[in-house]
């Protein structure tokens, strides 16, 4: 499925990081924002597969340090910051009981800490910006009940209420943040989930079959809705959460057949 074609141009000047950059959603967040004039900065454990014309930078964003340092050399390389992607996470499965706290936090210091590390290195030179956005990655499974996902639905039902919180406290410096929330997406996580599974056939037409448009959510669809929300264009766009999940969270379809 191919996205709408981006507007050129419409970050020319601009310089965004974007965290899990190297691969997946990150990977198409950062390819989308460079083919509409970004200079991008994919932050990841693994950057061999950056393309050209992107700075890798190796960065945990489980480690404070990490982040800061690869904050400060994304700024000294390509001059500054406007726009903070923040994508990295980890998936977990498994009821309420299912994880030992280990995992719990485990989990949550990656997909909630890991924003917090990030942005909070991020927001000075944000300030300095005069078209500053973040844009942090949750989920469907923050507001809809999946079965199996309580450690992930948790870690991310958090992201969607720091989202808001955020966009309250920096609204009044000019940055803006917004969420968006994929569905079941096409992802090296779901694809090993996948080929884990009993019958992996069966389980991709489950999946396919839970979202209302039929099939797994795309990464370029993702992509797409991240670079609207971190455009100088949304400027009016400021504290949502927006879903891009084929309609599962707010459709309820008869069954087809």
């Amino acid at each position: 499925m191919s996205a709408a074609a981006p507007v050129r141009g419409e970050y020319d000047g601009m310089v965004a990081a974007v965290t899990g950059g190297g691969s997946g959603i990150g990977a198409a967040i950062v390819a989308e924002l460079s083919a509409r004039g970004a200079r991008c900065a994919a932050l990841d454990l693994d950057v061999s597969g950056v393309p050209d014309g992107v700075l890798g930078v190796v960065a945990d964003v489980g480690d404070d340090a990490s982040v800061r340092a690869a904050v400060e050399r994304v700024v000294g390389e390509l001059g500054g910051l406007d726009v903070l992607v923040n994508n990295a996470g980890i998936g977990a499965q498994g009821d309420v009981g299912a994880n030992d706290d280990e995992e719990w936090l485990r989990v949550l210091d990656v997909n909630l800490l890991g924003i917090v590390r990030t942005s909070r290195a991020a927001l000075p030179h944000l300030r300095a910006s005069s078209a500053a956005a973040i844009v942090n990655v949750g989920s469907i499974a923050a507001t809809a009940g999946l079965p199996q996902r309580a450690l992930y639905s948790a870690s991310k039902g958090a992201v969607h209420a720091l989202t808001r919180a955020m966009a309250a406290d920096h609204l009044p410096e000019a940055i803006r943040v917004n969420c968006v929330a994929p569905g079941t997406a096409d992802t090296p996580w779901i694809q090993r989930l996948l080929a884990s599974a009993a019958d992996p056939a069966a389980e991709l037409s489950a999946l396919n079959a839970r979202q209302p448009h039929g099939r797994l959510v795309a990464a370029d669809e993702i992509a797409t809705t991240v670079a609207y929300l971190a455009s100088p264009r949304a400027g009016s766009t400021v504290g949502l959460c927006v879903a891009v999940d084929g309609g599962m969270n707010d459709l309820r379809l008869r069954p087809r057949g």
